[in-house]
């Protein structure tokens, strides 16, 4: 979840990954070439921006002031008045979708130009941050549409001033160049290969041994019997490598092959998940203490084989001998994909979880239901998969349907776009299956009551139809608004009707038949559905205010008393209903909150030692909430949003895609992650100041609280990741330095006070992970599962007195330049140490499977 602390705060960007459509819209393509260029961060507005539209008209016709508006998507920020006249405004319409309307009098002729300028609040430092998925709508003389174009057409001027490329005056992270990149890799150094992790995520336990046991075709997997979907999972894994066929057969007394059995097993007081693994002169045995554990004993075998193997398609696997004692850290290590902003395919899915399961991550929080999508089809409600799972121009927020959004354009399921889109209850059965082959617990959220609008406007669809029917009982069972609410707010994400009513019976049946139809899918896919995620973020102060059906509620529970509070009585009325289904009732932290008068968040014990799991992101305005709940006896999951937030981008370079209102995440911070101590590995706010003294007098971690802290769970929100390629680059190598905290055991740093040695403790471990990283599991991913697409470190680089001296974050990549102008190719000039050069040099990073990072640039 994320959430904005202040007015100012709005949360949601794109990216920019094609200035032009893949076709032309059906309506045809705008013959108005638009440029866009941030002018500057530094204004007499605190952390806003001045920003500039300019349009060339080709159409061969004069726009007026009547016959044109200019559609986009913007990153929800607030838009100021003019302080001087523009030819036309700049006006919000919903959530991230604005118009560029002309003023009176505007007349731009044939081939002319104009220039549009506008301001705003909350810096933009990112290509992610431009408009996108612009349309023009032309008009008749009676104002009616006559021609809906996109823009093809469009250029987005490059972030390269330092008034484009800092947040204003408040500004305190260091711009990302070569030269600070080469001082911030300095003490990253080269080990040996036999210093690199043998398994990423680090087990309990690893006993290196003397000796070598060569794995080849030849050698049979023998499966105990309860094992045979772990037995063939590791068999299609070894023929993806090997390109050979592996036999499986019974378990029994062979003198030689992989034994894959369950037994008696304890590591560090756990038996679920918990495995031992042997690589002796007889093969491979792994001894689960139940299947999952030899489903992750497979894994760490995987894991041990050498990347050569998997780049060459190897069929003599040598394995030295050694002992592992292994199990989790935390039972719960979870992983949220939003797939509503932006949609990913079936397939996308089912590599993922692949992803997951080879990191040994066991929850797939699956984020199908918000105010831009709604993802999954249910029986009996066609409209939220015919209405909720597409966007596409619409006459106004009024209209039954979805407006665009995230760059999304004005034609539903358009090519390269990737607003449209749902599941089958085929799909979504096969993605239940597939996680459950590789014990990974798919949890399902809908979130109300806000985040609601893709639900809300199919209700509405529905209600309409059956109202035109005259089945007014029909079409008021599922309804979801007070058609009377008046209120007037403002969500994080910029929408003005995305709450539903809290005082319908209906919004609690649409709720209950949404649970149920998940729960028939689960049963057919033949797995449990025990725990049901409600959301339960982010409603905007002023929902409800100006409701009767909420007034009636207020009346009707004076205890209430504030209509900020409406939030937690319509949590308490979901939690009876769930938990007569048996479900344990997972949320965003504020189910588990109330709101003071004053609007600040505190503790709610209402739903304290029972069934109901928050989930913690706020460690960076709320930096001991996660304690505070835990010690007050709520089961939690850390997601603490300065660690674990997958789309916040890597750092602040230009180019970088991602979010940044709460900072920047790379692969290190994944990795520096104290779970019973996370104010150590709490070091920066949002705009790069350190952090120290904040901590002082805040809630700690009670030692009889530590059993609260049940797991912790990465989030990968997708205002900006559109595809299968983004949403593997924004997670790779990122998931590798959570799985490490997720299930390694706690890291000598931990639990180091003093700072300086702590400091020097982790910069040790962080250097063998980084290494590792480089030549094991990089190179690896390249062809695990057919490939993934993922993020290699730029280098840092200088020149001083004419030499070239480069670095890298990752040792172990080989920099490859050029100083010829040219791109460097793994042909190029391998950097091996000082070298003297002239001109222009550029340099990338290579790994051993010759994937590449972005471009660097030193004169």
């Amino acid at each position: 979840m994320r959430t904005f602390f202040a007015a100012l705060l709005l949360l949601t960007s794109f990216f920019v990954i094609s200035c032009q459509s893949d076709q032309k819209n059906s309506e045809g393509e705008a013959k108005i070439a638009v440029s866009w260029e941030l002018l500057t961060n530094f204004t007499d507005v605190p952390t806003g921006f001045n920003a500039r539209f300019t349009l060339t008209n080709n159409t061969g016709e004069t726009l007026t002031d009547t016959n044109w508006k200019l559609f986009f998507n913007m990153a929800p920020r607030p838009v100021l008045a003019n302080k001087t006249p523009q030819p036309a405004t700049v006006q919000h319409i919903n959530g991230d979708w604005y118009k560029l309307v002309p003023e009176k009098g505007f007349s731009l002729k044939p081939g002319a130009s104009i220039d549009i300028n506008y301001s705003g609040t909350e810096a933009v430092i990112k290509e992610t941050d431009a408009p996108m998925g612009l349309y023009v709508v032309f008009y008749d003389e009676t104002g009616k549409e006559k021609q809906i174009a996109q823009v093809g057409d469009y250029t987005v001027k490059p972030f390269v001033r330092d008034e484009q490329l800092r947040r204003g005056t408040d500004e305190l992270e260091a711009i990302i160049t070569p030269q600070t990149r080469y001082a911030d890799n300095l003490s990253a150094s080269l080990i040996p290969a036999g210093k690199q992790l043998r398994i990423i995520p680090s087990p309990f336990r690893l006993t290196p041994q003397n000796g070598q046991f060569t794995l080849t075709p030849q050698t049979p997997i023998y499966a105990a019997k309860g094992l045979e979907n772990e037995a063939a999972y590791l068999r299609d894994k070894l023929k993806a490598i090997t390109g050979a066929d592996f036999t499986i057969q019974p378990s029994g007394n062979a003198p030689s092959g992989i034994f894959l059995k369950t037994g008696a097993v304890t590591v560090d007081g756990k038996t679920h998940e918990a495995y031992n693994l042997t690589i002796d002169q007889r093969g491979v045995t792994i001894t689960g203490g139940d299947a999952a554990g030899a489903f992750y004993g497979v894994q760490s075998l995987l894991a041990m084989m050498p990347a050569e193997a998997y780049l060459n398609n190897s069929r003599q696997i040598p394995l030295g001998f050694v002992r592992v004692d292994d199990a989790p850290r935390f039972g719960f290590r979870g992983l949220h994909m939003d797939v509503s902003r932006n949609f990913q395919t079936k397939e996308t899915i089912l590599r993922f979880l692949d992803l997951l399961a080879f990191y040994k991550v066991n929850h797939f929080l699956f984020y199908t239901t918000e105010d831009e999508g709604w993802r999954l089809e249910i029986d009996g409600l066609p409209e939220l998969t015919q209405v909720g799972a597409q966007r596409e121009h619409t006459s106004g927020m009024e209209a039954a349907a979805l407006h665009p959004a995230y760059g999304s354009g004005p034609k539903a399921y358009d090519k390269g776009k990737f607003g449209s889109g749902f599941y089958t209850k085929a799909d979504f059965i096969e993605i239940l299956k597939y996680a459950k082959a590789r014990h990974i617990k798919v949890i399902p959220e809908l979130n109300f009551p806000g985040h609601a609008r893709a639900a809300i406007k199919a209700m509405e669809a529905r209600y309409q139809r059956l109202m035109k029917e005259g089945k007014d009982a029909a079409a008021n069972e599922y309804r979801l608004i007070d058609p009377d609410d008046k209120s007037v707010y403002q969500s994080a994400q910029g929408y003005k009707d995305n709450v539903v009513s809290v005082g319908r019976e209906s919004t609690y049946r649409f709720y209950e038949k949404v649970v149920d139809e998940i729960t028939n899918m689960y049963k057919e896919a033949g797995v449990p559905m025990d725990v049901m995620h409600a959301g339960g973020d982010e409603v905007a102060s002023g929902a409800w205010t100006k409701s009767p059906e909420a007034a009636k509620v207020l009346r009707d529970h004076p205890e209430i008393g504030d209509p900020k509070n409406l939030q937690a009585y319509f949590f308490r009325e979901l939690v009876k209903r769930l938990k007569k289904r048996n479900l344990t009732i997972h949320g965003w932290e504020e189910v588990a909150l109330l709101k003071a008068p004053n609007g600040e968040y505190m503790a709610n014990p209402e739903f304290a030692g029972g069934r109901v799991v928050p989930y913690i992101w706020n460690n960076l305005f709320d930096y001991d909430l996660g304690y505070r709940l835990a010690n007050g006896g709520y089961p939690v999951v850390l997601c603490n949003v300065s660690n674990f937030y997958f789309d916040l981008a890597y750092n602040n370079d230009p180019k970088e895609p991602g979010l940044y209102w709460a900072g920047f995440v790379d692969t290190r911070s994944n990795w520096t992650f104290a779970p019973y101590d996370m104010f150590k590995t709490t070091f920066k706010n949002s705009m790069g100041k350190k952090l120290d003294k904040e901590f002082t007098g805040k809630v700690r971690l009670k030692p009889e609280a530590r059993k609260n802290i049940i797991g912790v769970e990465a989030q990968l929100w997708s205002e900006t990741i559109k595809g299968r390629d983004m949403i593997e680059y924004y997670s790779l190598p990122k998931l590798l330095g959570f799985a490490e905290s997720a299930w390694a055991p706690a890291r000598p740093w931990e639990t180091i006070d003093n700072p300086t040695a702590r400091e020097r403790s982790m910069a040790e471990g962080w250097n063998v992970f980084a290494n590792t990283i480089a030549r094991k599991d990089l190179p690896r991913l390249s062809r695990l599962n057919g490939g993934y697409t993922y993020r290699l470190p730029l280098p840092g680089a200088v020149i001083e007195n004419g030499l070239l001296k480069a670095n890298v974050e990752y040792p172990g990549l080989t920099i490859r330049y050029t100083t010829d102008g040219s791109e460097p190719t793994p042909q190029a000039t391998a950097y091996t140490g000082p070298v003297k050069v002239s001109g222009t040099v550029k340099l990338k990073s290579f790994d051993l499977a010759n994937r590449s990072s972005r471009t660097a640039e030193v004169n």
